[in-house]
């Protein structure tokens, strides 16, 4: 059976989809580092919602895939830029959605650490921001989950310069009750985030991140870096304090940075382990057996995969992870808040199924087959 898919040069070429998955165990969680997938939210597609209005959740099918992750072993980046947060997914939505998995964290004894940001705000005072920076810290902070400190929209349009960004998260810094995730998420992620830690040259912009982290490590964690910059995370993991973890952000360079060198490695905290749980998973613990090379073999050629999800408007990948849930069939319709389905172009959304059928990444290849071609169908693609 073979299947006619468009490319971008508007041609067509005929594909013959794999007959069977890679089959991967679900497992215990890892030993030799830390690993989060930033899990999508599941869109109710029967909701009467605009595009602009509060997103409507299907709560059921959402925490079902938490659940799936947590099976392999995986940690859950709960409220992330991957569920959609201020693409969609307001403050309300994002901290029922906190509630609802830590709760089921708690259940099934799985690893869960929550974003906590400013997005109730669209602009504010320095004062302002950091009271909303409190209050969703206490969200998660009473729901028993981890926090990861989100970079703020708001902060970036206010702040003055360095010392505005010392000030404040040096002030939540000192108040949170147990060590903290600090993210710095690039200008290609959000455009919103251009100059982050007060200059736009990531130079300088280092050094002042590093100061932060500097001045409070016992209260944090590890740091999350996403820049899609190998050569600057290496640098930056290097220079953090003793016992403060790097996780790696870097959806182009991520087994280079897990497997790490002799002078340290990077944890994980990554949105192309949404669709690449299972085999992540293995990936890791392979890795934890000392099987750096088996690693490689499992984890490699995953890569042109995430570079393709996350090539440029890159803040877009989130309509790929969820086109590739849908084919796997973790939900039953390609949905998105705020209608980001259509995000992507046909070309781009067959590409990906192509790279995800011929990695194995859908336990059913012919419901994925037969999937595709309904969205093909609803493009005007016959046959």
């Amino acid at each position: 059976m073979t299947i006619r898919l468009p490319g971008t040069d508007g041609r067509f070429r005929t594909y013959e989809p794999r007959r069977s998955p890679l089959v991967v165990p679900t497992g215990t969680p890892f030993t030799s580092r830390t690993v989060y997938a930033a899990a999508h939210v599941v869109a109710d597609p029967y909701a009467d919602v605009s595009p602009d209005a509060p997103a409507a959740v299907d709560w059921d099918t959402t925490l079902a895939f938490r659940r799936h992750l947590w099976s392999h072993g995986l940690g859950v980046a709960e409220a992330m830029d991957t569920a959609q947060r201020g693409t969609g997914l307001d403050w309300a939505g994002a901290a029922e959605l906190i509630r609802r998995s830590a709760a089921e964290a708690k259940a099934v004894g799985g690893r869960i650490a929550c974003g906590a940001g400013t997005d109730q705000l669209a602009a504010g005072t320095l004062a302002e921001i950091r009271t909303a920076y409190e209050e969703q810290l206490a969200v998660v902070e009473g729901a028993g989950a981890q926090a990861i400190l989100m970079a703020s929209r708001a902060l970036a349009a206010t702040a003055g310069g360095p010392e505005d960004y010392l000030d404040l998260y040096g002030h939540l810094l000192h108040q949170v009750a147990d060590p903290v995730i600090l993210h710095w998420l690039g200008p290609m992620f959000d455009p919103a985030l251009e100059g982050y830690w007060g200059s736009a040259d990531l130079d300088t912009a280092t050094e002042v991140f590093l100061e932060v982290v500097a001045a409070h490590p016992d209260k944090v964690d590890g740091v999350k870096i996403s820049l899609l910059d190998a050569r600057r995370e290496i640098d930056l993991r290097r220079r953090l304090p003793r016992g403060v973890r790097c996780y790696t952000g870097d959806d182009f360079h991520y087994p280079e940075l897990i497997a790490g060198d002799g002078k340290g490695f990077s944890h994980a905290l990554l949105g192309v382990f949404d669709p690449l749980g299972a085999v992540a998973a293995e990936a890791v613990r392979t890795l934890d057996t000392g099987d750096t090379a088996g690693f490689h073999e499992l984890l490699d050629p995953t890569v042109e995969l995430s570079r393709h999800l996350f090539q440029p408007p890159t803040r877009f990948y989130k309509t790929g992870v969820v086109l590739l849930a849908w084919l796997a069939g973790h939900q039953d319709h390609f949905t998105m808040v705020g209608g980001l389905q259509s995000a992507r172009s046909l070309p781009h959304l067959v590409k990906a199924y192509e790279l995800a059928d011929g990695l194995g990444l859908f336990p059913d290849p012919e419901r994925a087959e037969t999937r595709m071609r309904t969205l093909l169908a609803l493009y005007g693609v016959d046959g």
